[in-house]
């Protein structure tokens, strides 16, 4: 250690109380994190990149500093899937120091591992207050039978109104109108249920058939609309 010579003439003077880290919530304890391998966890992040063309949400399943688990789900941008695909492979594995002086590939990846590196480290995590955490494999919850991320894809201008394309339930494939042409319901197809059937051998028109549904008033539409075309 190198000190100045106004250091190195100083008197030294006794430190007083020192109590170390307040105390985070990780797995159900509580915990002074001083090293990398004090922090568990598993929680969500989500980042942009830098033209804010993309976004990313992240999540990471940490035991004792060490990534165990990674979910990575991109949209907006297609060259950030591929990044995706990379990062699913570097992120397992690393610590969260590593993995937050690691280049991900792509800006938004980036910075939703800076902003769940944070929540992290401060004790912001979804298993702050549970027992053990949550095993590995956790974050596929969030996908749901079907292994799709949750997406969410509308449409509108001032002068044709709105069109639902993508929901939870899945593709939509028509929308439903009333008199008032006012939006009362659509007809959705769930990929993840339909290629299920398929890949079970299932012909694909009776596939999609069993992979479709209604939601809301659909029934009692006067009017149908395919989104994509009309």
């Amino acid at each position: 250690m190198i000190y100045s010579k106004e250091v190195e003439h100083m008197c030294p003077i006794a430190k007083g109380a020192d109590h170390g880290p307040a105390p985070i919530p990780e797995e159900g304890r509580w915990v002074q994190a001083k090293e990398i391998r004090d922090i568990s966890g598993l929680t969500h992040g989500i980042g942009g990149c830098a033209p804010q063309q993309g976004g990313c949400k992240l999540t990471l399943n940490v035991k004792e500093g060490v990534i165990q688990e990674a979910l990575v789900e991109v949209i907006g941008c297609s060259g950030m899937t591929h990044s995706a695909a990379m990062a699913a492979e570097i992120l397992p594995g690393k610590t969260i120091l590593e993995a937050l002086n690691t280049d991900l590939v792509c800006d938004a990846i980036n910075v939703a591992m800076r902003e769940l590196f944070l929540q992290i480290v401060y004790g912001r995590t979804q298993t702050a207050f549970s027992e053990g955490g949550l095993p590995v494999g956790a974050s596929l919850e969030d996908l749901g039978k079907g292994m799709r991320s949750q997406v969410g894809t509308m449409f509108g201008t001032t002068a044709k109104g709105a069109r639902y394309l993508e929901l939870t339930e899945g593709y939509i494939n028509r929308i439903a109108l009333d008199e008032n042409n006012e939006i009362i319901g659509y007809e959705y197809i769930s990929l993840g249920r339909m290629m299920d059937l398929i890949k079970k051998g299932e012909d694909a028109s009776e596939a999609m058939k069993k992979a479709t549904g209604t939601y809301g008033r659909f029934s009692e539409a006067v009017k149908t609309i395919d989104p994509r075309k009309e």
